[in-house]
């Protein structure tokens, strides 16, 4: 089993010793962080954060905030920074990719922060898709991908990705043959009032969810520590699948 998390962290502009907690709470395998340093002293900070949480910084380059982070159970194989393509007065974006092993089965996983506007968000949706899938080939891996959305299920860039990959919160409704009709139903933002899904892991078909939903982290730590919440699932081959506590909620601890 592999347990992998997605946060938006914002900057480390938050309570940054409420977002350590959270995130040791989660006892993650894989992290993938957005919005994680990426101006002056970038790769102390990001080195600093990995090493407060216990964990070590697996993949990321500076230009798209994004990171992916490595606890000690599993063995980084590969890690990188990939840029998506620029459109002119738009953020460059980027992606983290790295590949982990664990308990002998291999897992590519891809941190993404796609964009504010429509087009360029699906139109880094269908370059992420390949570029982690021809990774995954290289090292006989399955494909994780997760992050920041920036949009609801339903929508045309979350139906593309969906259309391809599992979406690991999603997948315990349709397993059941429910629905998820209230769009509030696993919200991540904003943390005081979630009142969408816009953040989300997705696992290639053929890995089984065990578990998907929110950090087991006080709810004051996970108000404090950024304006996201994150997203943690439970993954590996061959199991039945269920959910985790509801986003919206937290526990207190």
């Amino acid at each position: 089993m592999l347990r992998v998390a997605t946060y938006n962290v914002r900057g480390l502009r938050d309570d940054r010793a409420a977002l350590v907690r959270v995130i040791r709470a989660m006892r993650p395998d894989v992290l993938c962080l957005q919005e994680v340093p990426r101006f002056s002293g970038w790769r102390a900070k990001r080195r600093r954060l990995a090493r407060d949480t216990g964990m070590t910084v697996a993949a990321g380059g500076r230009v798209g905030g994004v990171a992916v982070f490595a606890g000690p159970g599993v063995r980084v194989l590969h890690g990188r920074g990939a840029r998506l393509r620029w459109f002119p007065g738009l953020e460059w974006r980027a992606v983290a990719l790295a590949v982990v092993e664990k308990d002998g089965v291999r897992y590519a996983v891809c941190s993404a922060h796609l964009d504010l506007l429509p087009g360029a968000r699906l139109r880094h949706a269908t370059q992420i898709v390949p570029m982690l899938q021809r990774t995954a080939r290289m090292f006989g891996a399955r494909a994780v991908l997760a992050g920041d959305v920036n949009e609801q299920p339903g929508e045309p860039t979350w139906r593309y990705l969906a259309d391809r990959f599992t979406d690991c919160f999603g997948c315990h409704a349709a397993s059941s043959g429910a629905a998820l009709a209230d769009r509030r139903e696993g919200g991540t933002f904003t943390a005081t009032d979630p009142a969408r899904r816009i953040d989300a892991i997705f696992a290639e078909a053929g890995l089984a969810v065990l578990t998907c939903g929110g950090a087991q982290a006080a709810a004051e730590d996970l108000r404090r520590a950024s304006d996201h919440l994150p997203v943690v699932a439970d993954i590996g081959p061959g199991h039945p699948v269920r959910s985790r506590p509801r986003i919206a909620s937290g526990s207190e601890s």
